[in-house]
């Protein structure tokens, strides 16, 4: 019998700031598909927020940190942050593939607002060939199911979907809510809410 690969998440993005929706969806990947464990992975130069103000990579980082450390599955990787140029997940993930070898199954976590954009990403059929994506998406969604017929075969072999009542919580939305002067709490861990407040970021 043939010994059962290593499975581990991945779950990207920019964390401005990380909030209790991302450790939701996160530990319910773990759960359903038995992940060994998920690395968090801040991005360091997100292509798709080019012309957007993003908070400084070592705020991102320390938050993500704070965020995960109470979790023994999650762990914070800076992969992408110590990497010039734009933080593609083609170049992170071979990277990935490369440490671990091909006894090692990857899943990359994505968000139901991402399913619809998977198709532009930088090289998303390789992608899809060194990878698992994991969708998670509210309960009767069709968004993923537009998405898989767009890849064919592989589509339905690669791209899986996590139901899960996704928490209407958004990093935008908290900005705005610390810029005008509104609580945070229960809305972030509490850790990342306190450093937040200290460093004065978003305000």
């Amino acid at each position: 019998m043939a010994p059962m690969k290593r499975k581990i998440g991945i779950l990207g993005g920019t964390f401005d700031p990380i909030h209790i929706g991302h450790l939701v969806t996160a530990e319910a990947v773990r759960i359903q598909f038995g992940l060994e464990k998920v690395i968090f992975i801040p991005a360091g130069d997100p292509p798709h927020k080019q012309g957007c103000q993003v908070t400084a990579a070592r705020h991102r980082f320390i938050m993500t940190v704070l965020a995960t450390c109470s979790n023994p599955y999650f762990f914070v990787s800076a992969m992408e942050l110590e990497r010039p140029g734009p933080s593609y997940t083609i170049d992170t993930i071979k990277i990935l593939k490369e440490r671990y070898g091909p006894d090692t199954d990857l899943y990359f976590i994505i968000g139901a607002d991402t399913v619809k954009e998977l198709h532009t990403w930088r090289k998303i059929d390789e992608l899809l060939d060194l990878c698992y994506f994991v969708a998670a998406t509210r309960p009767g969604s069709n968004g993923l199911d537009l998405i898989v017929q767009m890849f064919g075969d592989k589509g339905r072999e690669r791209i899986l979907r996590l139901n899960n009542p996704e928490l209407e919580i958004s990093s935008t939305d908290i900005r705005e809510r610390v810029k005008n002067g509104k609580s945070i709490k229960y809305i972030v861990p509490e850790s990342v809410e306190e450093y937040i407040l200290k460093e004065k970021l978003y305000v």
